[in-house]
């Protein structure tokens, strides 16, 4: 048994910076399920938003992400992220990160779609890896941080799975040791989950291979409360590439920033769309913006639409996105000189555990933070640039409510745990039925949880997810642990509390989209899913 002041699972911002500030208080442990970098934090391009310009405010900022998120925001979470976001900014200099700036020493602000201002912090169009990296050094030189790679959380430990009847709190988890392959008890009564989001249940997506809603799965299976689940913020803009291979459906992000530089979206005939969606035209919201290029797909008949570069300087490309632009050639496309061609890709999950404005869940002692959580502070539809915020804001914010209201508790012997139990059979000639399975669950929510839903869409999703889960909870479940089971496990319940929240949800807002009931609700609510252990 470890035994550890804070434990965290996921090592993209939240975790990192959530680490960073722990550890002037206690011993911390990390748990990376693949390598350090290996995040959608450091796959972020766009930037961080906040309030820095003289010209710019709060209540702009507060405004803009309110109507983003399509009427679903929590204003109070809301105000109080915008409002800490140059605190944020201030200890993420003091870390060392280098955001761009302009001959004045001022920051070079960029401007994304749902911005009414230039708000945008970045680091040419890699932001989220400079944060990232610079984090890690950080926490890599802590003499209180110990960082565990491709180290996999299986199961969070509660009181209440010790049948303890008086009280539910976290007591740590069980994890995989990558070496041994034994499941080792981690404990720990304050926990965060940082795993990020749920992007690879889905054929394509910019998420990294990690992103199978680790997190929501196992506060889910302890009793934690998870919301808005149904809304998937499919990224308007990645990269199209009809000679791609590549089975598990990584695609190439292009920064919503590019269009907040001027970039023009058109159909195959170079004529802009926009327009007809919507009057902020390619500077619409993401939601907006990615129906309407799906809208264009299907009217057309093309497998992409196109983002429009070529009108801009020479070298603008190569100076500002220098990242996308040699991607980009290495394809074949000059962005300089043609235009990028693009799909929509799942992106963001807007929902997740459901907690406060200090990351609380509704299981005491367990914290989430970043794109595992859902603070309320996105609604229905995120607003560009404002995860990273968050993931800085609400990771500080949790550490304060530990340090105030989660005291360590219980001596390791209050409450015995017991040693996990692998099964007695081995995977390893059901790999091939392992694999289906994964590209089951994940062609089962492109076809039909996807940008534009249906009530039988949603519900033949239901019925084929309810059959996977069945399938592995009473044959995979009696296989020896591995990384893939874990995967699939995870992989294919959140899934279905995607499923079901899109079900529940009778409207359309946001990045929910339902041809059956078109309309927005009048008085709109969060969808709030109970597990009831």
């Amino acid at each position: 048994m470890v035994q550890t002041d804070f434990l965290v699972v996921g090592c993209g911002v939240a975790g990192l910076s959530f680490a960073l500030r722990a550890a002037e208080h206690g011993k911390v442990t990390m748990l990376c399920k693949s390598d350090p970098l290996v995040s959608s934090s450091a796959k972020a391009q766009g930037g961080i938003a906040a309030v820095t310009d003289k010209n710019d405010t709060f209540e702009e900022h507060i405004t803009d992400t309110l109507d983003a998120g399509a009427g679903l925001c929590d204003e109070a979470a809301v105000r109080t992220i915008v409002t800490e976001a140059p605190e944020a900014i201030r200890e993420l200099l003091a870390w060392g990160v280098d955001f761009d700036q302009m001959k004045d020493g001022s920051f070079e602000l960029g401007r994304e779609g749902g911005h009414g201002k230039r708000r945008i912090l970045h680091a040419k169009d890699t932001t989220g890896l400079e944060v990232s990296t610079k984090l890690l050094e950080c926490a890599i030189k802590h003499p209180n941080i110990t960082l565990l790679d491709h180290h996999i959380a299986v199961d969070l430990i509660t009181t209440a799975k010790l049948g303890c009847v008086t009280e539910d709190r976290v007591l740590g988890a069980y994890v995989l040791n990558p070496v041994t392959g034994e499941v080792e008890i981690y404990r720990s009564d304050r926990v965060l989950l940082a795993t990020g989001g749920t992007g690879r249940v889905y054929m394509y997506t910019t998420n990294p291979a990690t992103a199978t809603g680790d997190g929501i799965a196992m506060a889910w299976r302890a009793g934690a409360q998870v919301a808005n689940m149904e809304f998937v913020q499919f990224h308007p803009t990645t990269f199209y590439n009809p000679k791609s291979s590549d089975r598990e459906g990584l695609t190439f992000l292009i920064s919503e920033a590019v269009r907040g530089e001027g970039g023009i979206l058109r159909g195959p005939d170079g004529k802009e769309f926009m327009h007809k969606y919507d009057p902020r035209k390619s500077l619409a919201p993401r939601d907006i913006v990615a129906r309407a290029i799906n809208s264009e797909m299907l009217h057309t008949g093309h497998p992409c639409m196109y983002l429009d570069m070529t009108h801009k300087p020479a070298g603008f490309m190569a100076e500002r996105f220098p990242y996308i632009y040699e991607t980009c050639l290495g394809y074949g496309v000059d962005a300089q000189k043609e235009m990028i061609p693009v799909v929509p890709s799942a992106h963001y999950q807007c929902g997740g555990v459901k907690t406060n404005t200090n990351g609380q869940s509704t299981l005491s002692g367990l914290y989430v933070a970043g794109e595992s959580g859902c603070t309320g502070l996105h609604g229905a539809n995120r607003l560009a640039s404002n995860s990273l915020l968050e993931c800085v804001v609400i990771s500080k914010r949790a550490l304060l409510a530990m340090l105030t209201h989660q005291p360590l508790a219980h001596n390791v012997e209050s409450y015995p745990i017991p040693e996990w139990k692998h099964g007695d059979r081995v995977p390893q000639d059901d790999l091939a039925i392992l694999y289906h399975c994964w590209d089951e669950v994940r062609r089962t929510m492109t076809d039909y949880v996807s940008i534009v839903r249906t009530d039988h869409r949603l519900q033949r999703a239901a019925a084929r997810l309810r059959n996977i889960n069945r399938e592995i909870h009473e044959y995979y479940w009696g296989y020896r642990i591995t990384p893939e089971i874990l995967d699939l496990r995870n992989l294919a319940l959140t899934a279905s509390l995607i499923i079901d929240c899109a079900i529940r949800r009778r409207e359309s807002r946001g990045l929910h989209f339902n041809l059956n009931t078109p309309d927005k609700l009048l008085q709109p609510r969060p969808t709030i899913l109970h597990n009831g252990q």
